[in-house]
């Protein structure tokens, strides 16, 4: 349950930050800032409404994730791609392993890497289909199927 609600928090984080960043015109840096704290606020206010596992991570990849939302809008203007990316961030972030604890840039780097993952897979995907087109093309012109 606890990786849901934080899968659902990595989809919110990415898409809230590229939505107040480029629709309501705040800027990359703003839009992260502002979200991020609110959440942090929100549960620093309200300890108790979640447990404690919740209430300390959930601020955490919130913040990780609305590193994916300040991306630039030439390289994902797909909500889609950055709520899958957002969910990526989450499952890794609570998989990740303690051996990284205390060192900087923790967050942003993984922000970058499941991002870049996750172009990857829409560009490899959307090439894939359009191969798969023109084979059908070119299938459908050798055996004269145009009957």
């Amino acid at each position: 349950m606890n990786l849901i609600i934080l899968a659902i928090t990595g989809i919110l984080g990415a898409t809230l930050t590229y939505y107040v960043s480029e629709e309501l015109n705040q800027g990359a840096v703003r839009a992260s800032a502002v979200l991020a704290l609110i959440v942090g606020l929100f549960f620093y206010w309200f300890p108790n409404v979640l447990s404690s596992y919740l209430t300390n991570t959930i601020p955490i990849v919130f913040i990780g994730t609305s590193f994916i939302g300040m991306a630039s809008p030439k390289g994902s203007k797909n909500y889609l791609l950055l709520a899958i990316a957002g969910v990526f961030f989450s499952v890794i972030y609570v998989n990740k392993s303690h051996f990284f604890n205390g060192y900087g840039g923790a967050l942003g780097t993984l922000a970058f890497i499941t991002l870049i993952a996750t172009m990857a897979c829409f560009n490899w995907y959307a090439n894939k289909t359009k191969i798969t087109q023109r084979m059908v093309l070119i299938k459908n012109k050798i055996f004269n199927r145009n009957n």
